[in-house]
């Protein structure tokens, strides 16, 4: 079946079976391997994405649910050559070492600044936040400090 969807701006046509995920949709025909798989089962948070402004996992999402609606990827963060300030402080914090998790963090982090935005950020709610994402490398310290900053960079 064919389904519409528009990804980071742009209007995409894609054939799909009924049972295929979002995340396969995008790595796979849209070529946004931003968006990774970490574990098939909606557990690591690697697949985050924005529907209509709101954090998903891609990999628990069947496309057709996602069919006439706004999708970002990490692809759409950037402001053309620039980084996100959320990127950024990522890059300044040495918020990342592989690299896997990060893009799913960003958005997730995204999200809850977006959320939060009258309130002010703890490295508590942020760890509380970001339950449903894992990260393998870094013990998460980094990841909360450049999340506070790039919150702080985004006002």
């Amino acid at each position: 079946m064919k389904i519409s969807l528009t990804v980071n701006g742009t209007a995409h046509t894609v054939d799909v079976e009924p049972r295929t995920l979002l995340v396969d949709v995008l790595r796979e025909q849209l070529r946004l391997t931003g968006t990774h798989v970490g574990c098939d089962t909606s557990q690591c948070g690697t697949c985050t994405v924005h529907l209509n402004g709101k954090p998903v996992k891609a990999c628990a999402l069947l496309a057709v649910q996602a069919e006439d609606q706004q999708i970002t990827t990490i692809e759409g963060v950037a402001n053309g050559g620039a980084l996100h300030p959320m990127q950024a402080a990522f890059r300044e914090h040495h918020a990342l070492q592989c690299g896997f998790c990060t893009p799913g963090m960003i958005m997730t982090a995204l999200a809850l600044v977006e959320r939060h935005k009258d309130a002010e950020l703890t490295d508590a709610l942020v760890r509380k936040e970001l339950e449903g994402n894992f990260c393998r490398c870094t013990g998460y310290q980094p990841i909360v400090t450049a999340i506070l900053a790039g919150a702080k960079a985004m006002v």
